[in-house]
């Protein structure tokens, strides 16, 4: 079961913060069934300040590319992701139009 991590930022207001996070108690039933659709698992989102990682375990068949094509296609998807982009900034190095940078494992203790 491959896991990945993302990074990304929220906008640095306490006020914005807070509704994200309301948000995320409370997802749309529509964005959880594409997450099951698309092979993920499960997803943890983690903040600190205006910081965020998000921990995803997949399927072994997961793609980053197709879970992109189904979200393009998917209404409430779409709807999400731009109430979400409301809250979010992409990191400084991210490229034009991303908000999560999928982050290189530099260290593992077993």
């Amino acid at each position: 079961m491959p896991t990945y991590v993302l990074a990304c930022d929220l906008k640095n207001d306490p006020a914005l913060i807070d509704k994200y996070e309301e948000y995320h108690r409370a997802v749309w039933p529509e964005v959880l069934q594409s997450l099951k659709d698309a092979g993920i698992l499960r997803m943890e989102i983690f903040r600190t300040g205006n910081r965020l990682m998000m921990l995803i375990d997949t399927t072994d068949d997961f793609s980053f590319e197709r879970k992109a094509a189904m979200d393009l296609v998917n209404q409430k998807v779409q709807e999400w992701e731009k109430i979400m982009w409301g809250f979010q900034d992409s990191l400084p190095h991210a490229p034009e139009g991303v908000k999560w940078v999928l982050m290189e494992k530099i260290f593992e203790y077993s």
